[in-house]
């Protein structure tokens, strides 16, 4: 560890092998919190590069718990929607839209596993959902079921990457978003080979992609709004990077354009208490019009295309509205909700 950090001191980067075995170092506990703190910023400062990122994935993955999902290839494409966090706070986008997703149905039927954990705000995707009825402590097994029979499940970060906890402590202690960040939505326990995933920074957009493509992902959305979401947003235009069958294609992509309302941010932000935050998210759900439904359609579609339920954004939109309208979107998250509780 001494000899990679003295190499990022000096303003080196890691290669990928370097990085695996930095991170894995750190996972095994054989790093100090001295060393962990340096190391994430010293990355930090210049922004990690894709090798650094991929090196570290793969540690991450390796120590992973993971969900078994043995044979649902057969019934349907296994995909992710969480993404780093944003600059702009606003409500649980993706924890709804994974729940359209996988309400809708397509050409080929889309199973979400959706991993995040609690956030800082105390309103992240296991704080909404834990208020709306799903158990976010379910074992491994009980979310295989759930992909199975609902379509959907939740992977809580904290119970998936117990190594984690030898980095917990620089990363409290540093306050700002370092490789980590990154590296979390790529380490999805059930191995989805399929993504929809928001990023923090513009800058990531492309080198997120490239780095899913070497870590053998199918297909893949990585998108940053204008406006700093991690999300694919309805107030400003989205910077999108495509990954498919190897290939990776960039794009600027205005909602507006397909007849999608521009919101205002003030439409979507995050709300002042969990409570509330899982009351928007239900009446989604519900069927109520607004700027929030908006926005999750969106997104659905988003996810649905990545995992080949529509070819189009256009289908994935008419499919996601669908979802909700006919009240498969609102039931899905009851059986989620029934499913996550049973033993």
């Amino acid at each position: 560890m001494h000899d990679l950090l003295t190499q990022l001191v000096h303003g080196a980067t890691l290669t990928e092998a370097q990085a695996e075995h930095a991170f894995e170092t750190i996972l095994t506990g054989g790093a100090n919190e001295v060393q962990v703190g340096a190391m994430l910023a010293l990355m930090a400062r210049r922004g990690p590069t894709i090798e650094e990122i991929v090196g570290g994935a793969r540690a991450m993955r390796r120590h992973a718990t993971i969900v078994p999902t043995e044979g649902l290839e057969e019934v349907g494409a296994l995909i992710d929607t969480c993404g780093t966090g944003g600059a702009a706070k606003t409500f649980n986008i993706s924890t709804a839209a994974a729940v359209v997703a996988a309400a809708a149905r397509g050409r080929r039927r889309v199973l979400v596993a959706k991993h995040g954990g609690r956030s800082r705000s105390g309103r992240g995707s296991a704080e909404a959902l834990e208020a709306l009825g799903v158990n976010v402590a379910a074992t491994p097994e009980s979310q295989r079921r759930c992909l199975e029979e609902a379509g959907v499940c939740f992977c809580f970060a904290i119970h998936h990457h117990p190594a984690m906890k030898f980095a917990a402590g620089p990363r409290k202690s540093l306050g700002f978003p370092t490789i980590f960040n990154l590296l979390g939505p790529l380490t999805n326990p059930a191995m989805a080979p399929r993504q929809l995933m928001g990023v923090y920074d513009r800058a990531y957009v492309a080198t997120i992609a490239e780095a899913l493509r070497r870590l053998g992902c199918e297909r893949a959305m990585v998108v940053r709004g204008e406006d700093g979401m991690d999300e694919i947003s309805t107030t400003a235009p989205t910077f999108i990077a495509h990954l498919r069958e190897g290939r990776i294609e960039t794009k600027t992509m205005d909602a507006a354009a397909m007849g999608v309302p521009r919101a205002t941010m003030a439409d979507l932000q995050q709300v002042d208490d969990i409570e509330k935050a899982a009351d928007l998210v239900s009446r989604v759900l519900s069927g109520e019009k607004s700027p929030a439904r908006d926005i999750v359609t969106l997104n659905a579609a988003a996810a649905i295309v990545v995992g080949d339920g529509a070819e189009t954004f256009e289908d994935g939109i008419a499919m996601a509205t669908e979802a909700i309208d006919s009240g498969t979107a609102k039931d899905t998250l009851a059986k989620l909700a029934e499913l996550s509780h049973r033993r």
